[in-house]
């Protein structure tokens, strides 16, 4: 399988130029082991420059840690987080939340397409007081969500105000953090601290990175001893610099943002030659690099028959996702092969 014939993932994409360049610079000489390289100060500084905020960041190897670690560090395993049903948390880290905080429980709000309401929120904190419940005590919010939409800096400051309410701390799911930023064309502060996030948990694998996620803590409070955290779960890297070394090759000259907006050009493009076709329906709004669609199943089976792969997700509908290496060519073949299979 190629790159040319899949939408399954921006996982699957490869390393973006920038990025392998700066770790094969990060291969020149030795350094220090276990995050006291040069290579992982500058790539901290780098975040803090880029959210323009003193901010404590760690770098894990994978999403999975770097969410469920940065829950355990904000409560104690009698307490509870909020998220919604659809949540990455929820659905598919195999109880890892859970288990990093020994035992605090998932607490499932709603909201239409993928976004967590206020009101779900004060429902679920609200319903129980007494001691036989557990005591909610963070908010983890998916920006953008599993279905592909975003919070504006709006709605997030309306849920902060919630929070505020109930003693709440906020932790954002941020795989596809990049991408929210390019389509809400807004400054990387305005939807995380400014907007009264705590914990930002920002992927690199799904912008270009071989691996690595930055845990960003604007809550510095938050980070006590969450270096021994990472020790404990097996996320120190002990040649720290081939996680850090590559998030500067993203933050240099925006890379980073660069990578995200083309996956979303890419998406749009996609799902404008897909509206209005026979038998196909959007079935979430486009926002992001991620486009949900309805398609009858024998069209799907033509379709991977071709050799085109994708997933089918939430609620069955297919999920096309566009990464920093998806291209317009591959757009228009896609869309040619769908427009003569539904002719």
């Amino acid at each position: 399988m190629s790159q040319s014939e899949q939408f399954a993932s921006d996982n699957y994409s490869g390393v973006c130029p920038q990025a392998w360049k700066a770790m094969e610079a990060a291969n020149r000489m030795d350094e220090p082991a276990y995050g006291e390289d040069s290579w992982t100060q500058k790539a901290a500084d780098g975040l803090r420059t880029l959210f323009d905020t003193d901010c404590d960041v760690y770098f894990v190897f994978n999403g999975t840690a770097a969410n469920s670690l940065a829950l355990a560090s904000i409560g104690q395993s009698f307490h509870s987080v909020i998220c919604h049903e659809l949540a990455h948390i929820e659905t598919d880290e195999c109880g890892g939340p859970e288990y990093a905080s020994n035992g605090a429980k998932l607490l499932l709000g709603q909201g239409e397409n993928g976004k967590l309401t206020p009101e779900s929120i004060e429902h679920l904190v609200t319903k129980r007081t007494d001691i036989h419940y557990p005591k909610p005590k963070a908010l983890s919010l998916t920006q953008a969500t599993e279905v592909g939409t975003v919070y504006t800096p709006e709605e997030l400051k309306v849920i902060r105000s919630v929070a505020d309410r109930h003693k709440l701390n906020i932790h954002m799911d941020g795989a596809r953090f990049a991408n929210a930023v390019a389509a809400l064309d807004v400054h990387p502060a305005e939807i995380t601290w400014k907007a009264g996030v705590d914990v930002l948990c920002f992927s690199g694998t799904k912008n270009g990175l071989a691996l690595g996620e930055a845990v960003v803590f604007f809550n510095r409070s938050l980070a006590e001893d969450f270096e021994w955290r990472c020790k404990q779960a097996g996320q120190l890297a002990s040649k720290m610099r081939y996680i850090s070394a590559p998030w500067c090759g993203l933050l240099e000259g925006d890379v980073w943002l660069q990578n995200a907006r083309h996956a979303n050009a890419c998406a749009q493009r996609l799902a404008a030659g897909l509206e209005g076709l026979p038998g196909i329906q959007l079935r979430y709004p486009r926002q992001v690099n991620g486009v949900f669609v309805e398609m009858p199943e024998p069209l799907q089976a033509a379709l991977r028959a071709k050799g085109w792969r994708f997933y089918n997700f939430i609620g069955g509908s297919a999920r096309l996702m566009c990464s920093w290496a998806t291209t317009n060519e591959q757009v228009d073949r896609f869309l040619s092969d769908v427009r003569a299979l539904v002719s």
